[in-house]
């Protein structure tokens, strides 16, 4: 059996495995059962490694070994394997997660925030900036900024960006309403997002805008996030976003913002 290469690395980025590992589980899919020896030849994978690699397989779930002699093994139907690798990946994330939340309040920690600071003590504030990324990355510092602010939130975003920003952003975003940030969303609305705008009507103030576009954040006035492509056409893994923490340059955007925001259409007066 001849399996394409662009297959066997879809198999490994979905399962985890390395390459021995789905050339022997595809042979062994394809036969249903076999012994090692036969299953090296067919996925050409040395002998040497065979019994290695179905052992770590066997621990996965992804096959079952058969007593007897000679050796063979099994092949678990792929749907169960599926089920199995779902329940792995969950049991191992919330392991790695309750180490990460027991790291808190640790010296550890504590430690770390020391250099951070000691660190941060010899940059200069126009310094402070980088290019960030990944869709998720970009959403994770736009939470991360959201989280600092102090006085007031802005972001204007595209028709498709302001229904992702409500629900990723939508729990720190109320979290700060009820602080008393100001926060302000600007986005091309339709009828299709308007039920999006009022919701985020609840815990910001929303305006309607056609004649202009962007996609940026600017908090307190000091610090800046833009996006420098356009949403519809760029794969989310290369979007990519700019951060500055300078308040000359965030407060210049700022003050030109105040000017458009004027003109813009409040959520009362829009009509589509």
């Amino acid at each position: 059996m001849i399996v394409k290469e662009e297959f066997l690395n879809k198999l490994r980025q979905f399962f985890g495995l390395n390459l021995y590992e789905v050339r022997i589980w595809t042979a062994l899919l394809s036969r249903g059962v076999s012994t090692a020896g036969e299953l090296s030849d067919i996925g050409n994978v040395p002998r040497s490694r065979a019994y290695d690699i179905l052992e770590s397989l066997e621990k996965k779930g992804f096959v079952v070994m058969k007593l007897g002699k000679p050796i063979k093994y099994l092949a678990v139907k792929p749907y169960e394997v599926v089920e199995r690798v779902k329940k792995l990946v969950k049991i191992t994330a919330d392991e790695k997660a309750k180490k990460l939340e027991d790291l808190k309040g640790t010296d550890v920690l504590t430690e770390l925030t020391l250099l951070h600071k000691q660190g941060i003590e010899f940059i200069e504030p126009t310094d402070l900036s980088g290019a960030i990324r990944g869709r998720h990355n970009l959403y994770s510092h736009l939470e991360l900024m959201i989280k600092n602010a102090e006085k007031n939130i802005t972001i204007m975003t595209s028709s498709k960006g302001v229904l992702r920003k409500l629900e990723f952003l939508k729990p720190v975003l109320e979290k700060q309403k009820k602080r008393g940030i100001k926060i302000r969303v600007v986005a091309p609305f339709n009828k299709e997002t308007m039920s999006v705008a009022k919701e985020l009507n609840k815990y910001a103030e929303v305006k309607h805008v056609d004649k202009l576009s962007g996609r940026f954040c600017i908090v307190d006035g000091k610090e800046l996030m833009f996006m420098v492509m356009d949403d519809d056409s760029v794969h989310p893994s290369y979007d990519i976003g700019v951060w500055v923490n300078t308040p000359f340059f965030s407060k210049a955007l700022e003050n030109m913002f105040e000017l458009a925001w004027k003109d813009m259409t409040p959520l009362n007066k829009m009509k589509f």
